[in-house]
């Protein structure tokens, strides 16, 4: 047993713990090929107008697979007809995997088509598997209609307008699908701040205007709605078997460039080994800390959506793509001609990784926490400089050394961290 699941044993919470189902993993066998294809643009465009481009796919994919991620976390029961949503969901999410590629040139029109028909299986899915009368299912019903609409019809609309039909689409996804009950709760909110005074209260008796620490209190509560509710220890499982996924993008980008080297040299063993050791590194950050951080807190919640979004679907983004971008940079400097981004690639994702996963959270109400925080991600921004000295693999094994640091940083810090979230569960989203 490690430090993290004796803190978390001290503190135990009940769960359903519905386990990930093999039409699931199956499913998550098509993303593989996605994220592979959303590394490739990186790879064949090193500028920031590829990585932007790459991004763009990247969130429309990821919320792609949230939408089924949350179909079966709240529906999702292991018989013949909800498999067959499943499975049908693979065949458009296939097919925008491979047209992915086509935005390097900047036809992205097929890739919206797929990612239409992924959201008309869901459309259908919702109201199919959660039965009559199901307010939850019926607003995704409604929501990824729309969904469907606003991606086919970017297909024939010029390129810039595209993009923002794609925004507006993953957007209002967001909204109905995991923080509609917040915004529910602001409205009631709302409407208790208009309420007159009760006749025994004094007219002029002042009322106290909820503050943020209030209003974030009330969402740590369960959800009134059990409509509403996710089952957390499945929700955990499923992220971190796609964080699995882009883990192995950087193990398969690394032994790819390096068979495409015709020659065995030092150089080579260095970067080779570096960026495998660097994979490991990043696992242990995830896996030893963060992961049992996530689940902990939306287990505190009672599966609440919004910190289901603020956690899992919106929080996992950044150190997602993070992932994406340091497989695209190993890749790229094992090359024989490294380009200049390659660097910039490592350095940057890696920031934003650790980010993502609160490696920095430790330096929270601490003296100069902040500033300490903030050397921190500018050091570690700061490492694609060591190109202008180093080579391209030594600089590889540099950032996988400043990995493997935080490793174990997060390895002595994490027991002292998962206690105080333990007793604040809403200190996971302050910044100070």
């Amino acid at each position: 047993m490690t430090h993290n699941d004796a803190v978390l044993d001290e503190t135990p919470v009940e769960s359903s713990g519905k386990r990930v189902s093999w039409a699931e993993l199956y499913f998550d066998l098509i993303f593989v090929v996605a994220v592979s294809q959303t590394a490739h643009v990186i790879v064949a465009r090193p500028v920031w107008a590829g990585v932007g481009i790459a991004l763009g796919l990247f969130a429309t994919l990821w919320w792609t697979w949230i939408g089924f991620v949350v179909l079966y976390n709240r529906h999702g029961e292991d018989r013949p007809s909800r498999r067959l949503f499943v499975l049908a969901g693979t065949l458009p999410c296939a097919v925008a995997a491979v047209e992915a590629e086509g935005a390097i040139h900047g036809d992205t029109a097929g890739f919206a088509l797929a990612l239409a028909a992924a959201r008309l299986v869901l459309a259908i899915a919702y109201p199919f598997s959660a039965g009559r009368g199901n307010r939850v299912a019926r607003r995704a019903t409604i929501g990824y209609t729309l969904s469907t609409v606003l991606f086919a019809g970017s297909a024939v609309v010029p390129t810039p307008w595209r993009y923002l039909l794609w925004t507006v689409a993953l957007i209002q996804e967001a909204g109905f699908l995991l923080l509609a009950d917040t915004r529910r709760r602001d409205a009631a909110q709302r409407r208790t701040r208009r309420r007159p005074a009760a006749p025994t209260e004094p007219a002029d008796t002042p009322r106290r205007r909820p503050t943020r620490a209030d209003s974030m209190q009330q969402i740590l509560t369960s959800p009134q709605d059990p409509e509403q509710r996710l089952d957390t220890p499945h929700l955990a499982e499923r992220f971190g078997l796609f964080m699995i996924i882009l883990l192995g993008e950087i193990v398969v980008s690394v032994t790819a460039a390096a068979m495409g080297l015709p020659q065995r040299s030092l150089s080579f063993w260095v970067g080779l080994l570096g960026g495998l050791v660097l994979a490991a590194a990043l696992w242990w950050i995830y896996f030893d800390s963060a992961a049992s951080i996530n689940e902990f807190v939306l287990d505190a919640a009672g599966g609440n959506p919004a910190f289901a979004y603020g956690i899992y679907a919106g929080g996992h983004l950044g150190p997602a793509f993070g992932l994406l971008a340091i497989a695209a940079g190993v890749n790229l400097s094992l090359h024989e001609h490294p380009p200049t981004a390659a660097a910039w690639l490592l350095s940057v994702g890696l920031a934003v990784y650790l980010i993502g996963t609160r490696a920095f959270m430790v330096t929270r109400g601490r003296r100069f926490g902040g500033v300490v925080r903030l050397l921190l991600i500018a050091s570690t921004v700061g490492l694609a400089l060591l190109r202008l000295v180093l080579s391209p693999s030594a600089v590889v094994l540099v950032i996988t050394v400043w990995a493997l640091g935080f490793a174990l940083f997060v390895s002595r810090t994490g027991p002292d961290l998962l206690r105080r979230i333990a007793a604040d569960p809403l200190s996971i989203f302050r910044t100070q």
